[in-house]
């Protein structure tokens, strides 16, 4: 598989790629704090949120239509936790259902907040998306580092980034053999062959995670993050970091005023 689906655009040469993580990292959870803290049915402001971030995705040149897909994996996961919105916030009836011995029904306030709430969901993944497209995930580790995220945070997301294509690889090759050896069978033997597979790479990602401990541990690992490249405030970090958050603070000056 593929090991740099992350990053895979941080090699590129924009004015963008050459700021320091720190700069944008605080941005991007600037430009997610505004998005969130504002309120319900204020759409002027969100549009004014989402032409923001498509001006950071278009300056960094990167490709439109992959962040554009990249961005809606997360739809479903928001979808699902947000589905019920409308059913459960009171205000005028849009609809009546019944299901089964149950009746059910949508109001649009709830509709508006569902549509609020996705809005905000995938505003937040695109400047996301723009910060890990943009920066080297060493180096993106390594300015949470110097913004004094705590350690054990920051190598959980290390070690999870370079062993997840080694897990993946590991299931790949258990289904491979598992289909191999696939002679049919009832449903109830799917499902158990399904939950050997799954106790079989959680010890073997248990042994190989002691194995890596350990030599790490032998070669002087003290949990910092090292990077070829020193981090550095340049005049570019200021005045892009300015900028945007200039134009944050005209957006909710706008959203209150209107």
């Amino acid at each position: 598989m593929k090991h740099s689906f992350l990053d895979q655009y941080s090699d590129r040469d924009s004015l963008l790629h050459r700021l320091d993580p720190r700069t944008k990292i605080i941005m991007a959870l600037l430009f997610i704090v505004a998005v969130v803290v504002t309120p319900s049915f204020r759409w002027l402001a969100l549009a004014l949120y989402f032409g923001t971030v498509m001006a950071l995705i278009i300056a960094s040149r990167l490709p439109l239509l992959a962040v554009l897909k990249r961005s809606l994996v997360i739809m479903p996961f928001v979808l699902l936790v947000a589905i019920f919105i409308p059913f459960l916030k009171e205000g005028e009836v849009a609809g009546s259902y019944n299901i089964w011995f149950w009746q059910v029904s949508v109001t649009y306030d709830g509709l508006q907040i569902l549509w609020s709430v996705v809005s905000k969901a995938w505003l937040s993944m695109l400047s996301l998306i723009w910060l890990t497209s943009t920066t080297k995930f060493a180096s993106l580790l390594k300015g949470m580092e110097r913004l004094h995220v705590p350690r054990v945070m920051v190598m959980i997301l290390s070690f999870m980034y370079r062993y997840i294509f080694v897990l993946t690889d590991e299931v790949m090759r258990m289904k491979q053999a598992r289909d191999s050896r696939n002679i049919g069978g009832s449903r109830f033997w799917q499902l158990k062959t399904v939950g050997n597979m799954i106790g079989t790479l959680f010890i073997r990602s248990y042994e190989r995670a002691e194995r890596v401990y350990a030599a790490m541990m032998s070669r002087g690992f003290d949990g910092e993050s090292r990077t070829l490249d020193s981090l550095t405030f340049r005049r570019a970090d200021a005045c892009v970091g300015v900028s945007v958050g200039l134009l944050l603070v005209l957006t909710g000056v706008l959203n209150l005023l209107y």
